[in-house]
């Protein structure tokens, strides 16, 4: 068994409300917000009429600084490559995305995000934002900083978990 797959193997003899004790009220408030942007997830992807596997594509494709492709799309979520290729073709056909050539390498498509579903994305998310937006105005300066520093971590955290990698 390797280290990663130890590390998940509960202590003998232990207990689910052992387990939740040994965490702070801040990781499971983390937890709650966690669970709550799936539960919104969920909603959005209503909202926009597509199903959670286009919407966490269409998350991939609008949030990175670098266009991807299919293959890489596919390999993000862990799907095959024809149904990665399935999930775009849905993606186009529906005006979320484009195929273009890529910018660095001609011989390869980039995904690009349409305007428009950019557009219909952020006002379908608006009442939510405008949520947190007023649950924000009610921190100091220095409170905001903290948080954010706070979340910038754990987000990171997250990630290098979700690579396989140590979440320390």
């Amino acid at each position: 068994m390797d280290d990663a797959a130890q590390a998940d193997e509960p202590e003998r003899g232990s207990t689910a409300a052992a387990a939740r004790a040994k965490y702070s009220d801040l990781s499971r408030a983390l937890r709650a917000v966690q669970q709550a942007g799936a539960e919104a997830n969920l909603e959005l992807a209503r909202r926009l009429g597509i199903g959670l596997t286009d919407l966490h594509a269409m998350n991939h494709i609008f949030s990175g600084g670098v266009p991807i492709g299919p293959v890489e799309l596919g390999q993000r979520l862990g799907i095959r490559s024809a149904s990665a290729t399935a999930l775009v073709d849905r993606l186009e056909h529906s005006g979320h995305v484009s195929r273009q050539p890529h910018p660095d390498d001609r011989r390869r498509v980039a995904l690009v995000p349409s305007e428009q579903s950019a557009i219909r994305t952020m006002a379908a998310m608006a009442p939510m934002l405008a949520g947190i937006e007023a649950a924000a105005a009610k921190l100091s300066d220095t409170e905001k900083d903290a948080v954010t520093r706070f979340l910038t971590d754990a987000a990171e955290v997250m990630r290098a978990y979700a690579r396989g990698g140590s979440a320390n």
